[in-house]
């Protein structure tokens, strides 16, 4: 039976809003954590660079199993402990890895912490996107891409905390202990201020299987916004991944100036999200995707073709500007529907997170017959396609009915 929320106080929801927030930015403090010091493993293990590419593959599985047993933890645990269990794995892989790498030397010790470290991730990923399009619901304000923006901010801090600890000799194991105890003292900290979803939200437990999972890809509207994140998604993962070695290589940029372009496509892309939740409550949801997607769209042209540096360049920062309301956006549209948002979400974020782990490899796959340059038309087509599937993230209000649809 359906559950009515309670009302609440303007104190209180943006006590809840800060909260999540800081669950966002602790996320993203996780992930750098690891990213800042793959060096410093990549050195204690004496690896070579394809190797370090295999261990990322379990990183890639265990945010994969996170995302099918989310809708399980939250209803069976309520998002509150489900999002601090969640970070317990995340620090429990961070500690494992530093142990892994400073104390045993082990490429399957460090290889089982990105397990557990991408299981906690991919988990509380689907949790705290509910939970945010719930206070969004609740404050009637579009607060979802500057939830991302801390997500960025919290990538930021922890590339920077990295930076410090390798530049102070601080061995991957001191430091990945250190930030595990922050993450999880953070989260703890911020899911007290967190409501528990109702049962419509995170799904009637009996019916979180398999067919559950199945049926609610019968929603046309959901498939749609499926395709509009797996183009942003696609923009955003590859871009991460090639956009510096493409400078290098296609436009005989050095690499420093390469990893310089790239801050320009992060930065452009948390501005992005900052800003765009005023964007959206002007524009509308749809036209917002329609904007972003029109100045990717635009910054990839530019990026491929431009003859002179200051336009690809520029380019960059309109490809970062296209991809930051995409995945943020899509997953509001999916919360939509309250009475199973849960699996909803974890199905649409499958889909962004497959974009970010094919996306890489396909593009250098591409780049190996085409050039890398060539390679990047694939991102500007999957734009496109999500260009002309916004209309599907429309905010909609859901009948009240089966939240199955069975």
């Amino acid at each position: 039976m359906s559950t009515t929320a309670p009302a609440r106080t303007p104190a209180e929801l943006r006590r809840w809003r800060n909260a999540v927030f800081a669950i966002f930015a602790l996320n993203g403090l996780s992930i750098s954590t690891w990213a800042s010091r793959v060096p410093a493993v990549r050195q204690d293990l004496h690896a070579t660079t394809d190797v370090i590419g295999l261990m990322l593959s379990g990183m890639s599985l265990g945010a994969i199993l996170g995302l099918i047993v989310a809708p399980i933890v939250a209803h069976r645990l309520g998002l509150r402990r489900g999002m601090l269990m969640a970070q317990l794995a995340s620090a429990v892989g961070l500690i494992i890895v530093g142990l892994g790498s400073t104390v045993g030397h082990s490429l399957s010790v460090v290889s089982l912490g990105l397990l557990f470290l991408g299981f906690g991730n991919g988990c509380i990923d689907v949790q705290m996107n509910v939970s945010a399009a719930d206070v969004e619901r609740h404050i009637g304000k579009t607060i979802m891409p500057l939830m991302h923006g801390f997500f960025s901010i919290g990538t930021i801090i922890g590339a920077g905390a990295g930076a410090a600890a390798a530049a102070l000799h601080l061995s991957v194991f001191v430091h990945t202990i250190v930030m595990a105890v922050v993450m999880v003292a953070g989260v703890a900290a911020s899911v007290r201020l967190v409501p528990e979803a109702t049962n419509d939200a995170t799904g009637s437990g009996e019916h979180i299987g398999f067919r559950a999972r199945v049926a609610v890809w019968k929603d046309a509207s959901l498939v749609l916004i499926g395709v509009v994140m797996l183009g942003m998604a696609f923009a955003e993962g590859s871009a991460n991944d090639w956009i510096a070695l493409a400078a290098v290589d296609g436009h005989g940029r050095t690499q420093a100036q390469g990893a310089a372009i790239l801050d320009v496509f992060v930065i452009a892309m948390t501005i992005g999200r900052i800003a765009g939740g005023p964007l959206v409550d002007r524009i509308g949801r749809v036209t917002a995707i329609r904007v972003t997607a029109g100045l990717g769209i635009a910054g990839l042209l530019l990026f491929i073709l431009a003859p002179a540096p200051w336009l690809y360049v520029v380019g960059a920062g309109l490809w970062g500007l296209g991809a930051s309301l995409g995945f943020p956006l899509g997953m509001s549209a999916a919360a939509d529907d309250e009475r199973n948002a849960t699996v909803r979400v974890a199905s649409v974020a499958m889909v962004g997170y497959l974009a970010f782990l094919a996306g890489p490899p396909l593009i250098g796959f591409l780049a190996g017959d085409f050039g890398i340059l060539n390679a990047l038309y694939l991102i500007f087509a999957l734009i496109v396609l999500a260009f002309v599937c916004a209309p599907a993230v429309r905010q909609r209000t859901f009948a009240k009915r089966d939240a199955l649809g069975l």
